[in-house]
């Protein structure tokens, strides 16, 4: 590399060490070559004269070589300089480029983004989010998949880009969440279910068989926490991974479901569903965006997060925040 050639020619030729050397003669020599006079070259690196005088003579000293000879009232280059500087120049172009901030262009990004996902997320979320990322980012591919116990590693280890979990759901270490959407739950029933009509109570979740929601476990949730501290225990009649099954079975039957209810209106008239609150202190339902710590500072993702929490408000769901 460039940057590292140009160490070895300050150095001249002697046995190397990188982490001996002192990085900070690359610019005075830069300064030096360019401009072919120490107080022009001190001036453009904010640096003293006498200090840059000091620098000049280390660098001599280094190279075994002037560097710079006075001619007339100037300064011109040894030939020992002019063959150094082509590379001290790339060098100085490439340190810049590491740590120059470049302005992120969404229109400029090719990529594919694979993410895991409950249809509650693809149904609510993916088509706002398409026609967004057509117009604004139109070089970007979704891929979504369901949930797997091993979801969180390939965070981790990069197969997956991110994924969306509630609040609550326990994170791996190494994991940065950001919430991103807000939502209630509803308790969802048939129009015609026998308790359609009136208040439900806590006892009432065990008196009616229940479809629970599960991408990788067995149906059980805080809920279910939360009524056994009641004394109530509900009978779980059907685990499904997708919501929307949930809902069609329940529009076929006298089960009751707990879901999200922005998901839940958007399938009430075509199900003919009964939407109610819950008999529960807290109804909130927090979504957030999982990726890996390593992965949070992508710029890319980080307007990716953005542009979710804009569709999410689009439609009534919109949250900011984050942790990690």
């Amino acid at each position: 590399m460039a940057y590292e050639k140009c160490i070895v020619m300050i150095y001249s030729m002697r046995e190397v060490n990188i982490s001996g050397l002192d990085l900070n003669l690359i610019p005075p020599l830069d300064a030096l070559l360019r401009l072919r006079n120490v107080t022009k070259a001190a001036a453009d690196t904010g640096m003293s004269q006498p200090a840059m005088s000091r620098a000049l003579a280390r660098l001599r000293d280094l190279q075994n070589d002037p560097l710079l000879v006075r001619a007339g009232r100037g300064y011109v280059l040894t030939p020992r300089a002019e063959a150094i500087q082509p590379d001290v120049t790339r060098a100085i172009a490439h340190l810049r480029a590491i740590y120059r901030h470049e302005s992120f262009d969404p229109r400029a990004v090719q990529r594919m983004v694979r993410f895991a996902a409950a249809d509650t997320h693809t149904v609510l979320l993916v088509p706002r989010l398409m026609a967004r990322l057509a117009k604004e980012a139109p070089g970007v591919a979704l891929r979504g998949e369901t949930y797997r116990p091993d979801s969180f590693a390939r965070l981790e280890s990069g197969e997956l880009d991110f994924a969306f979990a509630l609040a609550n759901t326990p994170l791996p270490p190494g994991a940065y969440s950001e919430p991103v959407l807000r939502d209630r739950l509803a308790l969802v029933m048939r129009k015609g279910h026998p308790a359609a009509r009136r208040k439900w109570r806590i006892a009432d979740y065990g008196r009616y068989g229940h479809a629970g929601v599960a991408m990788t476990g067995d149906g059980q949730s805080e809920i279910d926490t939360l009524l056994a501290a009641h004394g109530v225990t509900r009978r779980i009649a059907l685990v499904t991974p997708h919501f929307t099954a949930a809902l069609a079975a329940v529009a076929a039957s006298d089960l009751v479901t707990t879901i999200s209810a922005a998901f839940a209106r958007r399938f009430a008239r075509a199900f003919d569903l009964a939407l109610h609150e819950p008999p529960f202190g807290d109804t909130v339902l927090e979504t957030t965006f999982v990726c890996s710590h390593i992965r949070a500072t992508d710029p890319f993702l980080a307007w990716l997060r953005t542009l979710v929490r804009e569709v999410g408000d689009s439609i009534g769901l919109a949250r900011a925040g984050g942790r990690g």
